[in-house]
């Protein structure tokens, strides 16, 4: 498989899991967590499936394309681990999803992953869910099945028990 069909499954795994977490999440309030703003093409597709949430989005630098870049106070500048810390102290548990696509897709990944889970845990609310590009081992939330036509192992999806 080329790096660019490799490329679109994982964005169509993504897109699928945001779409059935969208679905999952229509009873459940709260904000969203997109970890990871890249280009900005999750914000966008957030910010069109989730029209009554604020979303906000975390990164290290904004990079985002214009018409895909959240005004600043939705914005969370710097490494991740310490800009959870402040969305902690700012959200407390009342997050509805929390997006990662952090990494770089290699086996540090886990690591990554493994150090990010006590700051999330504490975000997300009875009912929320983490969509991952990553696993998270974190005994507080249950692994959700993936949508119909997501490999297993492509994505990753997580709930908090009610």
């Amino acid at each position: 498989m080329s790096r660019l069909d490799s490329f679109i499954r994982r964005m169509q795994a993504q897109r699928d899991c945001l779409n059935a977490a969208v679905q999952m999440l229509a009873d459940i309030p709260g904000p969203v967590l997109d970890l990871g703003l890249g280009n900005g093409r999750t914000f966008d597709h957030l910010r069109e499936t989730m029209q009554d949430r604020e979303i906000f989005v975390f990164d290290r630098v904004v990079n985002s394309n214009p018409k895909s870049t959240p005004d600043p106070d939705h914005v969370f500048l710097g490494e991740a681990d310490a800009q959870l810390a402040v969305a902690a102290a700012r959200f407390g548990k009342s997050v509805a999803l929390i997006h990662s696509d952090l990494g770089t897709g290699t086996s540090a990944d886990a690591d990554l992953a493994a150090a990010i889970v006590p700051l999330l845990v504490p975000l997300l609310r009875p009912g929320g869910i983490l969509v991952a590009n990553n696993r998270f081992p974190a005994d507080a939330w249950d692994e959700l099945p993936l949508p119909d036509g997501v490999p297993a192992e492509r994505y990753f999806m997580y709930r908090v028990p009610v």
